[in-house]
């Protein structure tokens, strides 16, 4: 299948790929629009079977990067870059500052942040080359590791659909969290606070561990996540988790978590609907990161501090539309992410229109 021809182009402005062989760098930069603003996405370092994998997760994660900054409400674009290799071998200082040259090239039109294999040290040196990358920390304009916002954001997500769905709070509340990295170990923290009762499971033993021992939560292993009788569950690994296979398997009435792209099967949200669990969308639950960096963005371009009051108000807001997705998706019987990707397309055009 060519480019043009796949499902998730989706008229992307621009794709580029990048490769370096003195630094081991091989990047695909994907643009899909910049109606509302420089795209804005985080760079993912990922061991893919394939160059053509590497493609079709930027270009999804590029695409959703769109609707969920529109949705947010905030001025900015989508887009995500993908560095082929294994984080825990390949990187090295040379690396992330080669990157960075490759997103300089772009002239502003994309800004890069963290993502799955990435930290704020490792984008430390991709900003020797380039200032066109947000997420970080040491300067007035910093705003940090995005993910305890991204989680924030989540947990008040999850709050808001228990509160819908059973008429309570999260005291006691079961939930079944799938993959505990940035995000996932944040949301436990703040799901245990909240007096939740956690499942959870990881590829990453050692950060199960970790997490278990602060949260008390259960694990079992990650083939296992699926049948945990869990009210709530939340995928906070890598996408593609919720299929017509892993629905039948859910015991809860809840869908909420971290994960991009979390329906890798284009029925299981229609499933999930028919079986009556309340499915939050991803990238208008998990926009609290990228709300975050905005506000970093947003600092950079002014000349001014971070402003974390912005970023409240920001994250409440997308709290809210959250609630108006899941309220209209019930009044009008509609999956709840036909309704966000509306709205988000909404905002889009409106912003092309001028």
């Amino acid at each position: 299948m060519s480019l043009f021809d796949s499902p998730a182009f989706e008229n992307h402005e621009g794709v580029h790929a990048f490769c370096d062989p003195e630094h081991g760098l091989k990047a695909i930069i994907a643009i899909h629009s910049t109606a509302r603003g420089p795209a804005a996405g985080g760079c993912r370092m990922w061991a893919y079977p394939d160059e053509q994998a590497a493609m079709d997760d930027a270009l999804r994660l590029s695409r959703a990067m769109s609707y969920k900054n529109a949705v947010a409400d905030i001025e900015l674009g989508g887009g995500k870059a993908v560095i082929i290799g294994d984080s825990r071998l390949h990187k090295t200082p040379g690396l992330f500052e080669s990157f960075g040259r490759a997103v300089d090239s772009l002239g502003g039109r994309y800004w890069s942040a963290e993502d799955v294999g990435i930290s704020p040290a490792d984008l430390a040196h991709t900003r020797v080359t380039t200032r066109y990358v947000a997420g970080l920390e040491g300067h007035p304009a910093a705003s940090g590791d995005p993910s305890p916002v991204t989680a924030e954001g989540i947990k008040r997500g999850v709050e808001l659909c228990v509160q819908k769905v059973y008429g309570r709070g999260l005291e006691g509340v079961e939930i079944a969290i799938q993959g505990v990295g940035h995000v996932g170990a944040y949301l436990a923290d703040k799901l245990a606070a909240a007096g939740a009762r956690l499942t959870i499971a990881d590829v990453d033993e050692e950060a199960v561990r970790e997490v278990a021992a602060r949260t008390g939560a259960r694990v079992v292993p990650p083939s296992a996540i699926f049948d945990v009788d869990a009210q709530v569950f939340a995928p906070c690994a890598m996408g593609g988790a919720i299929t017509r296979a892993s629905v039948q398997r859910l015991k809860g009435k809840i869908v909420a978590g971290g994960a991009n792209n979390q329906l890798g099967d284009p029925e299981a949200g229609r499933l999930l609907h028919d079986r009556g669990i309340l499915y939050a969308p991803d990238f208008v639950i998990n926009g609290g990161g990228i709300i975050n960096i905005a506000g970093e963005i947003r600092a950079l371009e002014r000349d001014e501090a971070f402003d974390p009051a912005w970023v409240e108000i920001k994250l409440s807001r997308m709290v809210e539309t959250l609630r108006e997705v899941l309220d209209r998706a019930q009044s009008e019987d509609r999956l709840p992410a036909e309704i966000a990707i509306e709205t988000a397309k909404a905002r889009i055009a409106a912003a092309k229109a001028g």
